[in-house]
């Protein structure tokens, strides 16, 4: 299931964010999660954006994990409006601390 959020910009737009598994499992480690990040006009167009991309069972359920200033700064300033990176590891996870990756457009994603 997907975590995210969105925030509503001044302009009326919104900046919507997904936490989803990996379209392509990386060998050698568990589920591995990435974080979308949508700029659009309103969320159902940034729903809309991402299934027609291809990841079809994408829905926005509640505000759980909303974007924080940084990610909106980051997809404001990409001229898609649509970036991804992998998601930061969870609280639980015993995973070695690591400086997190720059975000990528999401053709780079999905090729």
């Amino acid at each position: 299931m997907a975590a995210g959020g969105f925030v509503r910009m001044p302009g009326g737009s919104v900046v919507v964010a997904l936490s989803l598994p990996a379209p392509l499992p990386v060998s050698g480690q568990g589920e591995q999660r990435v974080r979308v990040l949508v700029h659009a006009k309103n969320r159902s167009r940034a729903l809309t954006r991402l299934r027609n991309l291809g990841l079809r069972a994408v829905y926005l359920r509640g505000n759980a994990a909303p974007p924080t200033p940084d990610e909106v700064t980051a997809v404001l300033h990409h001229p898609d409006g649509l970036i991804w990176r992998a998601a930061a590891p969870s609280a639980g996870d015993v995973a070695v601390s690591r400086p997190p990756e720059l975000w990528r457009p999401i053709r780079a994603l999905l090729a």
